[in-house]
């Protein structure tokens, strides 16, 4: 993102109609930058996008060499949907306050990525593939699960800053994964995702825990034959339209984020001289 700012002549152009084209021409590069990475690593040659795809089904055809169905492509287009935008959460709140100081727009993206790469943001539907595959059958999950939380260890993909219920994009995620499912030769993960969902209604019974978007995605884009470890570039590329989204009112109306903090340690110590040090 920062190489396509470098690149841009315009990028500290702060109009609305140029912001737009910047939001436009990330939404369009950012799938086929990983596409291509990931079949770059493989040996394999790049694959343009095809005019007569859309852009779900685009980004299945340039990573994975074959068109997808026209379910698969449902599926896929549904999901980064679902990941587009999610009001103030950690990357978001980032990319802000970036733009705040009127630094560019990929900037400010860049800035949202890094955030969002962290395992307790972006960074968890690939923690909760990790999750199932340590877990790697139903037996083990009660003996698994119980020790994780008798270590009062965090269980990826359960709880969300906001909801105390089921993440709605999860109920929907769940949904659209017994589509997949049904055709899948891979739906092993997707299967064991709901066991292990039943037995933490039981082990966490009367706590405001339940699944978030994270949990159901993992095995969803497994059975979509997505690598686990672009799960959180693809929760980026979709992000990246809520993100320009904010950045353009920001930028329309910008003032400096610059939060105060409460100081709450220690008091009164007394200052020892570098030399007595």
């Amino acid at each position: 993102v920062i190489a396509l700012g470098a690149l841009d002549q315009k990028s500290s152009d702060f109009s609305v109609n140029n912001l737009r084209i910047i939001a436009a021409r990330l939404a369009a590069r950012m799938p086929t930058v990983v596409a291509a990475f990931h079949r770059a690593r493989q040996g394999l040659d790049y694959l343009p996008p095809r005019d007569d795809l859309s852009h779900a089904a685009n980004f299945l055809w340039m990573l994975l060499g074959k068109e997808p169905s026209e379910l698969e492509a449902r599926v896929f287009d549904v999901a980064m949907t679902l990941h587009a935008e999610h009001e103030m959460n950690a990357s978001t709140f980032s990319a802000i306050v970036t733009a705040s100081t009127q630094s560019d727009m990929y900037s400010a993206i860049a800035s949202a990525i890094g955030t969002l790469k962290g395992p307790l943001h972006g960074g968890a539907n690939t923690a909760v593939y990790e999750l199932l595959m340590k877990i790697g059958d139903e037996a083990s999950i009660k003996p698994y699960i119980d020790e994780l939380l008798d270590r009062k260890e965090r269980v990826m993909g359960i709880g969300h800053r906001i909801y105390r219920t089921t993440d709605p994009r999860a109920v929907i995620l769940e949904a659209l994964g017994e589509e997949v499912a049904e055709e899948s030769e891979e739906r092993f993960y997707f299967d064991l995702s709901r066991k292990l969902r039943d037995y933490l209604g039981e082990r966490l019974a009367g706590r405001p825990l339940y699944p978030n978007v994270d949990f159901f995605s993992a095995s969803v884009y497994n059975m979509l034959g997505i690598p686990s470890d672009l799960y959180t570039a693809i929760f980026a590329m979709a992000r990246s339209v809520g993100w320009t989204a904010h950045l353009i009112e920001q930028y329309a109306n910008n003032r400096l984020v610059r939060p105060n903090a409460v100081y709450v340690g220690e008091e009164s110590k007394d200052f020892i001289p570098i030399s007595q040090r």
